[in-house]
């Protein structure tokens, strides 16, 4: 079974040819040329069966040429968010069969607002995405993936492509060397539940990285947003300078008497590491640095 005409070396060429475009490494573009991978994709994000008449609706960000758009399309309602003005006439090209249920939005992630995600969705009569499925350009994967957790409620969980090392950050256990804030930050929003490797064959051209698609499922029970938000700044303290003991570390941040009033108040000693605590000790230090503040 095919789940993308366009996952293999030959259709790849073959449109990048006709456009005259060729991957910008600063884009961070490497093109998906393995279908096997495409339909890994899928099942983790739980789109490889026929959704029926009810289509969901689903955000990608970084299409590219349209490879793993056409197989969610097949399955869905999309909103594609592409910074690369010249593969726009590419996407409408690919992508035509679908025009119906596909929107593009040409902005940069980081910079995409509800205004514009709204008109996009008005445009293909669609609810607000539950999901977001995507290639992510490497360079900004990990900060994409914290900040559309947090500026886009509507989304309940992400099927991603990342770098191996930033998969390793996002799921890394306590007191390993992966471990740190950024672990703790996505931890107290979300949880990785599956995860596979990709081969840097399986691109074109191929990165310098291994990758590896990473399946995140919103937790909703972990905190308020504003705690959530303080434990998030005692984590950066505490890695701030990682190889220091807590204490020392969080006085780059905080003063020296709030930090051992906040150890004192949850019984940690001021001589362990960062890399030692779990996220819900950050979140009981974060609750009381909103006590303390």
């Amino acid at each position: 079974m095919s789940y993308s005409a366009l996952a293999n070396p030959r259709a790849t060429k073959e449109v990048l040819d006709r456009f005259g475009h060729s991957a910008k490494h600063a884009l961070g573009q490497n093109f998906l040329i393995e279908d096997n991978v495409v339909g890994n994709i899928l099942r983790l994000a739980g789109l490889d069966s026929d959704a029926g008449e009810s289509l969901p609706c689903v955000i990608e960000i970084g299409p590219g040429i349209g490879t793993l758009s056409i197989a969610l399309l097949e399955r869905a309602k999309l909103v594609a968010v592409e910074r690369d003005a010249d593969l726009y006439d590419v996407l409408a090209h690919t992508c035509a069969p679908y025009a119906e249920r596909f929107a593009l939005i040409g902005a940069d992630a980081l910079k995409l607002t509800n205004a514009q995600l709204e008109d996009a969705l008005a445009s293909i009569d669609a609810p607000a995405p539950r999901q977001l499925v995507s290639n992510l350009p490497y360079a900004v994967a990990a900060t994409v993936v914290l900040d559309w957790l947090e500026r886009f409620n509507f989304l309940d969980s992400m099927t991603v492509m990342v770098q191996s090392e930033v998969a390793d950050r996002m799921s890394a256990r306590v007191g390993t060397k992966n471990y740190g804030a950024y672990t703790v930050k996505l931890s107290l929003i979300a949880k990785v539940t599956d995860r596979f490797q990709v081969s840097r064959n399986c691109f074109m051209p191929a990165p310098h990285v291994e990758s590896a698609v990473v399946h995140i499922v919103r937790d909703s029970a972990v905190g308020d947003a504003h705690t959530i938000e303080a434990a998030c700044q005692v984590a950066e303290a505490a890695f701030a300078q990682r190889r220091k003991n807590i204490r020392n570390s969080m006085q780059s941040r905080f003063s020296r008497e709030l930090v051992d009033e906040l150890l004192n108040a949850c019984d940690i000693a001021p001589t362990v590491r960062g890399e030692t605590l779990d996220p819900q000790t950050y979140l009981r230090l974060g609750k009381k640095l909103l006590e303390l503040t």
